[in-house]
């Protein structure tokens, strides 16, 4: 499967999170505020595995049957929004 750049940045970027999640710990800052951060990764991370699922589909979809879709981002959008 070919992974879009864009959703590699954005594991990346979830990573870079986590990392800042440690430092909060380490410094002690309040659990709201770690909880906050934390539900910020869930969320992308979230929206991270809908693009890759979707992303798949597709290649799936146009490798099988050797077409090429368009138009369908909409319904892409739609399909990540209701993964949370």
């Amino acid at each position: 499967m070919m992974c879009d750049p864009t959703l590699k940045n954005r594991i990346k970027r979830a990573q870079g999170q986590m990392s800042g999640v440690l430092n909060m710990m380490e410094n002690d800052s309040t659990c709201m505020d770690i909880l906050t951060q934390l539900k910020a990764i869930r969320s992308s991370v979230d929206k991270a595995i809908g693009i890759l699922t979707t992303s798949n589909l597709i290649q799936l979809i146009e490798e099988s049957n050797d077409v090429k879709l368009s138009n369908i981002d909409d319904a892409i959008n739609l399909v990540i929004k209701g993964i949370k």
